[in-house]
């Protein structure tokens, strides 16, 4: 199967968190950049966050400072740790290089904020 498997996303009230996991279809480290991305109802597809190999980041305004994009080698998976969560924040995230390629999108996982 040649997408990215996306996990962890739930419904969450307004100020909480939660931690996303994207599970690579080969080895993570192969990728220039990895990049999480969300589309909410109506909207298209934006990225939120990026990680090149050598470890630089990349933040929308809309995130800085609450999200944080991280790479776990020894489980081939990218993360993303969203704090501070506000309503919206509500979409369905996946994951993909970056720049995207259109044949590695996944289902996405869904994130819900709202009380």
């Amino acid at each position: 199967q040649v997408q990215f498997v996306e996990s962890g996303g739930g419904l969450v009230q307004p100020g909480g968190s939660l931690r996303l996991s994207c599970a690579g279809f080969k080895t993570i480290r192969s990728f220039s950049a990895m990049g999480w991305y969300r589309q909410a109802p109506g909207k298209q597809r934006d990225l939120v966050a990026s990680l090149t190999r050598g470890g630089s980041t990349n933040y929308a305004d809309s995130v800085k400072g609450r999200f944080t994009i991280s790479r776990d080698n020894a489980k081939n998976t990218v993360n993303l740790q969203m704090s501070s969560l506000k309503p919206e924040d509500t979409a369905v995230y996946y994951c993909n290089e970056s720049p995207p390629s259109r044949n590695y999108w996944g289902q996405g996982t869904q994130v819900t904020v709202s009380s």
